[in-house]
């Protein structure tokens, strides 16, 4: 009787600690604290800029729902008026139970300051999840939400819980696919505690130093240069008090993670959490914005997609085989093409012989006649009239390029902007009708706030004033004072000078692709380094384990990790070969895959085989909208690239590894090929990229193996049969 008196009890206390459970709360930082975004986040908060078309504050809210939080606390400062509004207009994200409230305050100038104010509040209750506005993530929760739980309760100095995951980063240029410096990491396999974290840890010696402590009471540690921060938390409410107590925190990394790492008094502990196959990214800068944007419209973020995002706003963004996503009401010219991975909004306007490639374009957009538009971002009501060219620029929302303009690589043309007739805007050019403020904040993590006000720097200071909106405009915006030198003639807008030193940084976080002289300038330097280091010298890894004893941890798992991000960065700088439309600079693409066979260690036949991966693909997407078959559209793509691929193909064992890529292809990624293996291998052959040895020498190398592994061998054994009957009789002849 007493034990079922007890197990009733039981029951009876779960219920009441499910009655009393504080709900899930997470704090969004609506404000970046930086100046990345400048000019435009002059006028409009960062959380609001459009990435793909949608707010990216919505990426980040529609995750926290899908992941169980309850309540949201979306701190802004600048700004906040737009910040809330568009809380308040579009707040519904379906649940009931979802609940985002606003907190503003017009004088925190760091991500510290807003956790302070989030404490004195006294909102949080108990475990909360920490992240940024400009997140997007469709990660699960649920596991490292329980392993944070688990920890707490065994240890009450676990203070917080980071999401980490894989991002290789280059040793070339140092910075990852995102933009970011090299994030170098060291953990403690067992209990995936986080023992160091150092954005910059002398990379440019290629030296970094470890404490010995670490090892002193641990078998192993693990020192990683290949993970990537995704800026998403699980703290308990002690982070909360611990930025109060200590108001020399004033961002997350830098002040609060280095300053609890560093302090072995208080003894708090933070925890890693590595994420696999999910997806979760921060836009940090633009290169970042332009990374992310691709992976949406390749699904990697699934299911915050465009065509799902769509559904129930009466947008109807569909999406086709080729990777359009298109509004239904888009009027296109019959002579204008839409490539591969772009988007384009409702109400949008296409003219003659237009051609896009990788762009997402806008809400209300008039794109004149024989426009060109290669990876560009062009946001709601622009108007590009004929003959213009965009390459690789962010355009917002009413700007107007007169025709003939042309924008460079890297362009950021802010809010309203007006581009002359025929005007050549140079890379990296950044243009608002917000003149460039005369006083630079000194702390370059301050976005909008003056470090004694917390407002923008004053208008007798900028040459802006406020409008009822509060948003900074300039005073003379009706007067003709514009620089034709700047702008082109019935121009509009500011140029924006960069500050010195900072031209490195312009281009390292860039939307547009790193310059092709830098990358061999990187590369040569690369190249001495290696040539100088000894096997004896005293570098420590920078991404492994470290132990007394010698030994590996999922060595096969890595190796196929680095193989997909290899090929998937391979590709996109292949595609972007592809879009650059007329005549494109192979030397330009070859310099690039070079630079990410140093990063990832792979061998010329990788790169060979990620490529042909990839003209494989286009052959595919090329099947829409043609009566063409499959076999032609390869050719007429292998033909095209023939130069591209024999490059990486030094060797006849290169040539046999490329077959056997082959035959991957066709059973796994794209098996549309296997009923036309054998008349592809013969274009290799006809094209001169494989040799009859290679060929010869792949069958033979087949006849051993299993019959399931022989599909293609048997396929081709009348060709295989011919070349070595023509071989014999050329060898007969001579």
């Amino acid at each position: 009787m007493a034990q079922k008196k007890g197990g009733g009890s039981a029951k009876v206390a779960d219920v009441a600690d499910i009655q009393a459970r504080d709900p899930l709360q997470a704090v969004l930082l609506a404000d970046s604290f930086t100046q990345r975004f400048r000019p435009i986040t002059l006028e409009r908060p960062k959380v609001l800029l459009p990435l793909v078309n949608v707010p990216m504050i919505k990426y980040t809210l529609l995750w926290l729902e899908s992941v169980g939080v309850e309540e949201v606390f979306v701190f802004c400062c600048a700004h906040a008026k737009q910040v809330t509004s568009y809380l308040e207009n579009n707040g519904s994200f379906g649940s009931p139970s979802f609940k985002v409230t606003a907190i503003e305050s017009n004088d925190s100038i760091s991500a510290g300051d807003a956790l302070r104010t989030i404490f004195e509040r006294g909102v949080i209750k108990g475990d909360f999840v920490l992240i940024s506005g400009d997140t997007v993530s469709n990660m699960s929760l649920t596991q490292a939400l329980q392993e944070h739980k688990e920890r707490r309760k065994k240890d009450p100095l676990a203070v917080m819980t980071m999401v980490i995951r894989q991002s290789k980063p280059s040793p070339i240029t140092n910075q990852t696919r995102l933009g970011n410096d090299e994030l170098v990491l060291v953990i403690d396999p067992e209990s995936s505690q986080l023992l160091y974290y150092e954005e910059k840890a002398q990379h440019s010696r290629g030296v970094v130093s470890i404490d010995r402590t670490f090892l002193a009471d641990r078998p192993a540690i693990c020192i990683y240069n290949d993970k990537q921060d995704c800026f998403i938390d699980i703290c308990s409410p002690e982070v909360l008090s611990l930025f109060t107590d200590n108001f020399d925190y004033q961002q997350l990394r830098r002040d609060f993670v280095k300053g609890l790492l560093m302090d072995e008094i208080l003894g708090y502990k933070i925890f890693t959490h590595e994420i696999h196959s999910s997806y979760a990214a921060r836009v940090d800068n633009f290169r970042s914005y332009d990374t992310i944007g691709k992976d949406i419209l390749q699904r990697w973020t699934y299911p915050l997609l465009p065509d799902v995002l769509s559904n129930g706003n009466g947008l109807q963004v569909k999406v086709n085989r080729q990777g359009v996503y298109k509004a239904s009401d888009v009027i296109q010219s019959r002579s204008a093409h839409i490539g591969p991975l772009s988007l384009v909004g409702e109400g949008t306007v296409i003219g003659d012989n237009s051609m896009i490639w990788n762009s997402v374009i806008g809400r209300g957009c008039t794109i004149g006649c024989n426009v060109s538009i290669e990876n560009c971002y062009i946001w709601d009501s622009v108007t590009i009239q004929d003959k213009c060219k965009l390459r690789h620029a962010v355009v917002c929302d009413g700007v107007v390029l007169k025709t003939g303009a042309v924008l460079e690589p890297g362009v950021i043309l802010s809010f309203k902007v007006i581009i002359g007739e025929g005007f050549v805007v140079p890379a990296y050019s950044k243009i608002s009708l917000m003149t460039q403020p005369t006083k630079q904040d000194s702390d370059e993590e301050l976005e909008y706030a003056d470090s004694s006000t917390g407002a923008i720097d004053s208008p007798s200071s900028t040459g802006m004033e406020n409008d009822s909106n509060g948003v900074f405009r300039s005073k003379s915006l009706d007067s003709p004072c514009w620089d034709a030198s700047e702008v082109g003639v019935s121009g509009a807008g500011y140029l924006w000078l960069v500050g010195e030193g900072a031209h490195e940084e312009e281009w390292r976080q860039s939307v547009a692709p790193v310059p092709a002289d830098k990358l061999k300038e990187f590369l040569r330097i690369h190249e001495d380094k290696k040539e100088v280091s000894s096997p004896t010298a005293n570098v420590n890894p920078t991404s492994g384990e470290s132990r007394h004893d010698s030994g590996s941890v999922d060595d096969d798992e890595d190796e196929k990790d680095d193989d997909a991000y290899f090929e998937r960065e391979v590709e996109e700088t292949f595609r972007r070969a592809v879009s650059d439309v007329p005549g494109v600079k192979l030397d330009n693409v070859i310099l690039e895959v070079n630079a990410l066979r140093l990063a990832y260690n792979m061998t010329v036949s990788d790169c060979a085989g990620a490529l042909f991966h990839t003209v494989l693909k286009l052959g595919v997407e090329s099947l829409s909208g043609t009566s063409r078959g499959l076999f032609l559209n390869a050719k007429e793509e292998i033909v095209k690239w023939k130069g591209l691929l024999k490059n990486y193909l030094q060797s006849e064992d290169d040539e046999v590894e490329v077959l056997l890529k082959f035959e991957e292809i066709c059973l796994e990624s794209l098996r549309e090929y296997s009923p036309i293996f054998c008349s592809i291998l013969q274009v290799l052959y006809d094209e001169e990229i494989v040799t009859e040895d290679a060929i010869l020498k792949w069958a033979s190398e087949k006849q051993g193996a299993d019959e399931s592994d022989k599909i293609f061998l048997k396929q081709c054994e009348g060709y295989i049969q011919t070349q070595k009957t023509a071989m014999f009789q050329t060898v007969t002849v001579s």
